[in-house]
């Protein structure tokens, strides 16, 4: 990639669509001589997530450092996009339709990243998907508000790279509880626990400063390893 002093810009999409309807996104434009672009998903709808969540901004950030164009979008049902909730079904399918707009705008092959509820949806529409070359899940949740989320799904993703960040305080994927699921994840496999860190990557009272800079320096550091970006 050139060193050529880059700044992203962030421009509104208005014609990322899916099964729903609209979906309203944002991209964060990247080099022209990017290797790849990124899609980022954000947690829990009804829990108030958006695709301006902290956790979401700062992974966008991190693929961004690289000149990659990233691209942001609120589920079904949330902000200006159209539709309902889906309790993670039709979800997938906007996952999909992102996955979709952006390749068709880049034609680069992507990595795609969520942040809990859309790690869950996000890796099921991606895995498998020959497109998607990296998959990245941040405080992938095992129990959260009565719900259960399954991965055995990922064993099938084959030789893809595969990141997992997740705070060792996390209230909804308990360390030795996620370590099992992620047992029978497909190599290649990288699992980073963030010390001092709840489910959002804020600190714990023992250790209260905020652990987002950790979790994005942890994904950069994937990123340059995996995929050559520097």
């Amino acid at each position: 990639m050139s060193d050529t002093p880059f700044r992203s810009h962030v421009k509104t999409v208005a014609d990322l669509r899916g099964p729903a309807g609209r979906l309203e996104a944002v991209l964060n434009t990247g080099r022209e001589d990017a290797l790849y672009a990124a899609v980022v998903a954000h947690p829990h709808p009804p829990s108030g997530g958006t695709m301006h969540n902290k956790v979401v901004y700062h992974a966008a950030k991190a693929f961004s450092s690289f000149g990659l164009p990233v691209l942001r979008f609120n589920f079904r049902g949330v902000g200006l996009s159209e539709g309902e909730y889906d309790k993670g079904h039709g979800e997938v399918d906007d996952v999909r339709a992102a996955v979709d707009w952006l390749a068709a705008k880049y034609a680069l092959p992507m990595i795609f990243a969520g942040f809990s509820f859309g790690s869950n949806v996000g890796l099921r529409a991606c895995c498998g998907d020959a497109r998607v070359r990296g998959l990245v899940g941040l405080g992938l949740p095992v129990r959260s508000a009565g719900r259960d989320y399954s991965y055995g799904f990922l064993a099938g993703c084959g030789s893809v790279p595969k990141l997992f960040i997740s705070g060792d305080h996390d209230e909804f994927s308990p360390q030795g509880v996620l370590e099992s699921v992620l047992v029978g994840v497909a190599e290649p496999k990288r699992i980073v626990w963030v010390e001092g860190a709840d489910h959002f990557f804020a600190g714990t009272a023992q250790s209260p400063d905020s652990k987002l800079g950790v979790m994005s320096g942890a994904l950069r550091a994937w990123l340059a390893d995996e995929f050559e970006l520097y």
